[in-house]
């Protein structure tokens, strides 16, 4: 054929891009095209806050910036355009004549509704629309089992996938792109796409530039220059600092980084210096990502009621607190692990795996409020968010999605576990620096008299706790 147009949408990468590969093959030409939909910068159904934040905003500008860069030192360019998909995508096609188009597919109900609604489009025009499945570690068509027949337990599905499947090779950066003379266009500005800028904290444990280059550059720091792989699973639940884990999730979540590619830098790792159960469990932990991107795949848009994929045997009741969940939100709970992971949360888009897992669960399960909007209020500000990964994980801990138990998680145990010294704590509330490790993430026992020695007064330097956490937790 003599024109294709190459629709990216969470595949902003070169490297083991079977969408571009193939179109490269069959096509004298490309139009590469990126689309900022409105769609997924408009406000929330569940809170008061945009689909899309600022930190997440930031990040996909860059990430299409390098992508346009990275094309051009290829003798190619990358068009932009800011509108619904399900009109753009047609209309470049016809500018241009492509004779078709081709795109990553997604599992998730809102991008597979604008993926068919583009298709069917194309179709009135003539112009097929190819798919490929290109953000997995695993093939989707590689499965042992059928999609529709998996576990929706992880375990054994992860074991049935490591004994009877194999990753597939990753496609080679393509050394040319040949496009047609066009005007690419400008990136939209935040302001453009209705969302106001703003700064990550100089406290950030990381700055998450967005891009292919920037996410092969942390990968190359972190495995080979850093040589931290060697002890991840050591190191994974720390919660200050760049290197205690791998951070590779935001440039995952865009397919500014291939699973593929980082599973083939962990064997070539493991060759080279050493295999033990760090260097697996990163592959570990790209399969729990794999493993939401089917599950959604099966259950679709049940993901997103209140009692999830479980239904009427979830049997929970949740709480329509406004004021609670405003509180913690802004980390005003008075809990200062709570406190301190959506302090981090909202000043710089980031938060440790750990600190996800119990504000999640101080949310759903101490606090009893909709689930959902802690979902949504983490797609909001995170910068690493995946739609799959962030609803499936949120179900998981409300007790309505995969693997779900009655376990919650005591925040203040977890607290004292994890971040003993509470350097933490104090790192993102240093209202309480000065602290000793009881008070600092204990504050309430504090009489009178230590906090005036300590200069801490509660309810005027730090909230007073919005409950009693220590009898929540004796009475579950």
């Amino acid at each position: 054929m003599d024109t294709a147009v190459v629709w990216f949408r969470r595949d902003l990468r070169l490297h083991d891009n079977e969408t571009l590969v193939r179109a490269l093959a069959d096509a004298d030409e490309v139009v590469p095209l990126y689309v900022f939909d409105p769609d997924e910068y408009a406000d929330s159904r569940y809170v008061e806050e945009p689909k899309t934040g600022p930190y997440r905003a930031r990040f996909v500008r860059e990430s299409v910036a390098d992508l346009r860069a990275n094309l051009r030192a290829r003798g190619g360019d990358l068009l932009v355009r800011h509108g619904d998909p399900r009109e753009v995508v047609p209309a470049v096609a016809s500018e241009y004549d492509a004779d078709a188009a081709y795109a990553q597919t997604m599992p998730a109900t809102e991008e597979l509704t604008v993926e068919n609604g583009t298709k069917a489009a194309l179709a009135e025009d003539g112009v097929p629309l190819e798919r490929f499945w290109t953000h997995t570690l695993y093939h989707v068509n590689d499965l042992p089992t059928p999609v529709d027949d998996i576990a929706d337990t992880y375990t054994p599905w992860r074991k049935e996938v490591e004994n009877g499947a194999e990753v597939r090779e990753t496609f080679e950066t393509p050394p040319s792109v040949p496009t047609p003379e066009f005007d690419p266009g400008d990136l939209p500005s935040l302001d453009d796409l209705g969302i106001e800028g703003r700064d990550v904290d100089d406290r950030a444990a990381i700055d998450f530039r967005g891009g292919e280059s920037a996410g092969r550059e942390r990968l190359q720091a972190y495995v080979w220059e850093a040589d931290r792989l060697r002890r991840y699973k050591e190191t994974r639940n720390g919660l200050l600092g760049p290197d205690f884990s791998s951070k590779l999730s935001a440039w995952l979540s865009q397919g500014c980084l291939s699973p593929r590619y980082v599973s083939e830098e962990v064997d070539r790792y493991e060759a080279e210096r050493v295999a033990n159960d760090s260097t697996y469990w990163l592959v570990f932990e790209l399969l729990w990502r794999d493993f939401f991107q089917f599950q959604f795949i099966k259950h679709g848009g049940d993901f997103f009621g209140e009692q999830g994929i479980r239904g009427s045997a979830a049997g929970k009741e949740w709480r329509r607190d406004g004021a609670a969940f405003e509180r913690w939100a802004a980390g005003e709970t008075g809990v200062p692990f709570v406190d301190a992971n959506m302090r981090e949360l909202n000043e710089t888009g980031y938060m440790s795996n750990r600190g996800r897992q119990n504000v999640a669960s101080f949310l759903a399960d101490v606090l009893g409020i909709d689930w959902r909007r802690g979902a949504a209020y983490f797609e909001s500000r995170l910068t690493d968010y995946d739609v799959c990964s962030n609803w499936g994980n949120w179900a998981y801990q409300a007790g309505v999605g995969n693997d779900s138990r009655d376990n919650y998680f005591n925040v203040l145990s977890q607290a004292e576990r994890y971040d003993s010294n509470a350097e933490y704590v104090t790192h993102w509330l240093p209202e309480l620096d000065g602290l000793p490790p009881e008070f600092a993430h204990r504050p309430w026992r504090m009489d009178e008299g230590t906090q005036a020695e300590y200069g801490v007064q509660l309810g005027l330097d730090y909230p007073a706790p919005m409950l009693d956490v220590e009898e929540w937790y004796r009475m579950h």
